[in-house]
């Protein structure tokens, strides 16, 4: 029996140190209590000693293990606290969309409005760009009605005025002793002994203008003096013109046609272009009612208006160098004088 316990004692012992000990996947074997007293002290050592090292390894796996789950705890919370983040991210950049959706819509809605009041607003000005046009319109046809409503009445006024000489330079009370149709006869008398004879001429009216005398006025009024026929004023006129020096008692006076002030204002206009006119030797004369006339190459050309007058001397270059500047400036004039208005 005992010879049979040591024999197996001695296999077991083999089967313990077959396998060497500093390994990881080392079997600890089960022994019983019987057997642990039969060991060997060498035996018992190197079973204390494969124990102590599973024991540490098991330790050292233990730790490892712990180590390995408190980092996928740690993970875990940091993926959690992600998930939060990002959840709450989500939901922000959703509200934040939404916003951004609630405000796109309003921008569109006040887009729309506006649109909307832009289109009122243009048929608005449309209205009244047209009622300005009908005003600009209705203002040019008045202006043109009046215009030729003073057109018209200058017309009379000139026909009526016609057969009218006017005398300039008259001291005012002169009249006092003969009256203003004899000082008129004295007038042709000192000046026109010929016509003073002739009994044809006849004075229908005479009288000073304007009526009322301003005594602040430095000149005095002009002497009107109608005659019966537009003959004898153009005889009389004429003689004016050829002595030149006309007298009053010895002091000079002046003959003129009696015009409505539009005719006179159309007159004085032609004055600085037939003064040019009369330095260059072109006769200029202004015939009634207020018409230039002077002689161009060796024919006398007629105008009622400057236009004409323009476009007739943007034909002639001669012509153009002579009334360059006098034009230009009356161009000049006129536009300031629009501008005013």
């Amino acid at each position: 029996m005992t010879n049979n316990k040591r024999k197996n004692q001695g296999n077991k012992n083999k089967e313990v140190t077959m396998k060497p000990s500093n390994e990881k996947d080392t079997q600890i074997q089960d022994y019983e209590d019987d057997d642990i007293e039969e060991m060997q002290e060498a035996d018992l050592k190197k079973l204390i000693r494969t124990l102590r090292s599973s024991q540490k390894q098991i330790l050292e796996l233990q730790k490892s293990l712990m180590d390995k789950i408190e980092n996928l705890s740690r993970e875990n919370e940091i993926l959690r606290r992600n998930q939060n983040e990002t959840k709450q991210l989500v939901q922000q950049e959703t509200g934040i969309v939404t916003e951004v959706k609630n405000s796109i819509d309003q921008m569109k809605n006040t887009i729309e409005s506006l649109t909307n009041r832009m289109g009122e607003a243009e048929e608005r000005i449309s209205d009244l760009e047209d009622r300005e046009q009908e005003r600009i319109q209705s203002d040019q046809r008045k202006d043109e009605e009046i215009r030729n409503l003073k057109h018209i009445v200058g017309n009379l006024q000139d026909t009526i005025k016609k057969p009218n000489i006017q005398v300039l330079g008259v001291p005012e009370g002169m009249e006092r002793e003969k009256g203003l149709e004899g000082l008129f006869s004295e007038i042709l008398a000192e000046n026109f002994p010929g016509l003073e004879k002739d009994r044809d001429i006849l004075v229908q009216e005479a009288h000073r203008t304007p009526n009322k005398h301003d005594q602040k006025r430095p000149s005095p009024r002009h002497v009107v003096i109608k005659l019966s026929t537009v003959k004898h004023k153009e005889k009389i006129l004429k003689c004016a013109r050829e002595k030149r020096q006309i007298t009053l008692r010895g002091s000079p006076i002046r003959l003129t046609a009696d015009f409505s002030s539009e005719t006179l204002q159309a007159r004085r206009e032609w004055r600085d272009i037939a003064q040019v006119l009369r330095e260059n030797n072109c006769q200029p004369r202004i015939l009634y009612p207020a018409k230039l006339s002077f002689v161009n190459e060796g024919e006398i050309k007629t105008f009622h208006n400057k236009q004409k007058l323009k476009e007739f001397v943007a034909t002639r270059p001669a012509l153009q160098k002579m009334l360059k500047d006098v034009l230009h400036t009356e161009t000049k004039k006129h536009g300031h004088q629009y501008e005013r208005r």
